[in-house]
């Protein structure tokens, strides 16, 4: 199936896309200051520039968009047009987090990672069960875990 935009105007909507500072991080950036946590954002000292560093609790917290790093929900879609190109795209994507979060966790921080499909869409979780999950992960937990709209799971970097 051919794109159905032309090349400039693709080229133009993919310029678009944010990579800081997106709704679900401002949305997550909130519910963090409702609560009283205290964070840093795109800390470029910290593998990957985690979107949340939460000094007091040595944690780091990533927000990742379901298509980008290609999470196994129902907001990922694998691309009609380019799929090579995409799914490399993604895949080399996926194998920076597996970096970031090793080296990260190497170096005595505990990482969430929270997907967009949490935090918007059909199947979202409310705002009071992403924060306790959050709470409960922050003052309890010394481990990696993932926020999905499923819940929390230990943090499992998937291999595609």
């Amino acid at each position: 199936m051919a794109d159905v935009h032309s090349v400039a105007v693709r080229s133009k909507n993919m310029r678009a896309i944010r990579t800081r500072d997106t709704a679900i991080e401002q949305r997550l950036g909130e519910l963090l200051t409702d609560r009283g946590f205290h964070y840093r954002v795109q800390d470029k000292n910290l593998a990957g520039r985690p979107d949340f560093v939460l000094e007091e609790q040595r944690a780091i917290i990533f927000v990742h968009g379901c298509f980008w790093h290609h999470h196994h929900c129902y907001l990922f879609k694998v691309p009609a047009t380019r799929t090579a190109f995409w799914m490399g795209k993604i895949g080399s994507n996926v194998e920076r987090d597996r970096r970031h979060i090793a080296q990260l966790t190497q170096q005595q921080w505990k990482v969430l990672v929270v997907w967009e499909c949490a935090l918007r869409g059909k199947l979202k979780l409310e705002d009071e069960a992403i924060v306790s999950r959050l709470e409960e992960w922050l003052l309890a937990s010394s481990s990696n875990a993932a926020i999905d709209h499923q819940g929390m799971h230990p943090l499992m970097l998937q291999a595609d």
